[in-house]
């Protein structure tokens, strides 16, 4: 398992391949990755996203561990970025890897789920307006509902 919580960008196809090399013992490998979108009217400039050194890490590894623990996975990984992102970055990648792909797609929903609505990060958007604090979604709270 591996949980990485950095400000610096990612490679997603790299990621995928070293998360995969030499995997016998699995059937399925499930990767998603998160990118910064726009607001729909083009006016986002940046998304910042703030976090707690050390917390955060540690809540994220425990959510890790439960999935790991509950899908019977045999890997995982979690990316999440922090600091000052524009649209078309990638912000977050989680990989599942399972003897079956319902265990790795269910924890990796179950893992995105988490990382949207319970992991302690805090986003801003910044608009030519000025920042505001991006509330929480009901749709993402219902989400964790199935869990």
């Amino acid at each position: 398992m591996r949980v990485a919580i950095q400000a610096g960008p990612f490679d997603p196809g790299r990621e995928s391949a070293v998360f995969a090399s030499g995997r016998k013992d699995v059937g399925a490998i499930v990767t998603f990755t998160g990118v910064v979108r726009d607001t729909g009217d083009a006016s986002l400039e940046a998304m910042e996203i703030e976090h707690y050194p050390g917390m955060t890490e540690a809540a994220v590894t425990a959510i890790a561990q439960e999935a790991q623990d509950r899908w019977s996975l045999a890997d995982v990984l979690v990316i999440h970025r922090h600091g000052r992102l524009v649209t078309g970055d990638m912000i977050m990648m989680v990989a599942t890897a399972a003897r079956h792909r319902k265990d790795a797609f269910e924890a990796a929903e179950y893992l995105m789920d988490y990382l949207k609505s319970r992991a302690p990060f805090w986003k801003r958007e910044v608009t030519a307006e000025g920042a505001s604090w991006v509330d929480a979604r009901d749709e993402d709270e219902d989400a964790l509902s199935r869990w």
